[in-house]
């Protein structure tokens, strides 16, 4: 008896089918996606800008000199170093000459650069260009570069001004020390950082004028309006956004302008040209009061901020208003 046996094929193996990538993971990645390209960014702005604010914050609050910068044992000390700061004479006036420094700074910058881009929107289209041209060159100098060519300009013995004068006649200007002159070294900072700034506001203005439909401008001059009043009642209404941003970026780079006083006179002669950033070095360096230095440039961010504040509830007012 013979036993057949029955030969079955084996099975193919075969995989679970793959689930479809649904709509869900695909709007997840999509999601995801933009903020791992901005990470990179983000976390070098906290490194550089925000770490060292913070750590500023912090030894403002400590006893932090030159034995606590090299061993790290500092304590805190609470608000003492405010205290120290705030009762100095010579810090409240360091704030009434930097608030003067900002005020004559932005006047001059804003209405300088207002006049230029109003001039340059009715220039020829070669004039414009070399206009143009020339503020774009004037804005691309580096600030110290800027600052040594000042320097030689108004130097006693060898600047041009000097030779200049007299050579128009003004013998009292013979080896006139302008630096050394508290008022004549305020004027010439003002003029270096005005200098510098105009032309930053006046490539941005002209760009915000040459948003304004000129039919606008032409009607209302058919109804008899003078120059003055379709800047004030048509042009300016129109760029107010970008005017104000312009002037709020003046305001903070005039508040905190360092480089061009420290290279230049140091704050000098005496106090003259101190103003609340070249006071927080000196408090800093002068006896390695880190602390204080740090309070103080603490009193500046939140003075500026305070500014700044106040400024822009009183622009949101009058736009509420309008």
């Amino acid at each position: 008896m013979s036993v057949v046996r029955e030969r079955t094929a084996p099975r193919p193996l075969t995989r679970p089918p793959r689930r479809p990538q649904g709509p869900s993971r695909r709007a997840a990645m999509s999601g995801v996606w933009p903020y791992l390209l901005v990470a990179p960014a983000v976390l070098g702005m906290l490194y550089l800008l925000v770490y060292p604010l913070g750590r500023a914050v912090l030894i403002s609050f400590q006893d932090f000199g030159l034995r606590q910068l090299i061993l790290g044992d500092a304590r805190f000390t609470g608000f003492d170093n405010y205290t120290t700061l705030l009762c100095d004479p010579r810090f409240w006036t360091v704030v009434r000459r930097t608030f003067l420094f900002m005020a004559v700074n932005v006047v001059l910058i804003m209405g300088i650069s207002t006049l230029v881009a109003l001039m340059a929107e009715r220039l020829g289209r070669v004039w414009r260009t070399a206009v143009l041209s020339a503020l774009v060159l004037t804005w691309a100098m580096p600030v110290v570069a800027a600052t040594t060519v000042f320097q030689w300009l108004f130097h006693s013995e060898f600047g041009i001004v000097n030779h200049a004068l007299t050579g128009l006649g003004f013998s009292s200007f013979d080896g006139y020390p302008w630096l050394a002159h508290g008022p004549a070294a305020f004027a010439i900072l003002v003029t270096l950082v005005v200098w510098q700034s105009v032309p930053f506001a006046t490539i941005t203005l002209y760009s915000a004028l040459t948003t304004v439909p000129s039919e606008l401008h032409e009607a209302a001059r058919i109804d008899g309006a003078s120059g003055f009043r379709v800047f004030r009642s048509v042009t300016l209404p129109i760029v107010r956004p970008i005017f104000m941003l312009v002037l709020s970026l003046e305001v903070i780079w005039t508040f905190k302008a360092f480089v061009q006083i420290w290279v230049m006179t140091r704050g000098g002669p005496g106090d003259a040209t101190t103003i609340l950033p070249v006071y927080a070095v000196q408090t800093a360096l002068s006896g390695q009061r880190y602390d204080l230095g740090s309070a103080a440039s603490m009193v500046t961010v939140l003075l500026m901020s305070g500014v700044l504040v106040a400024y822009f509830r009183q622009m949101f007012r009058q736009e509420g208003e309008l």
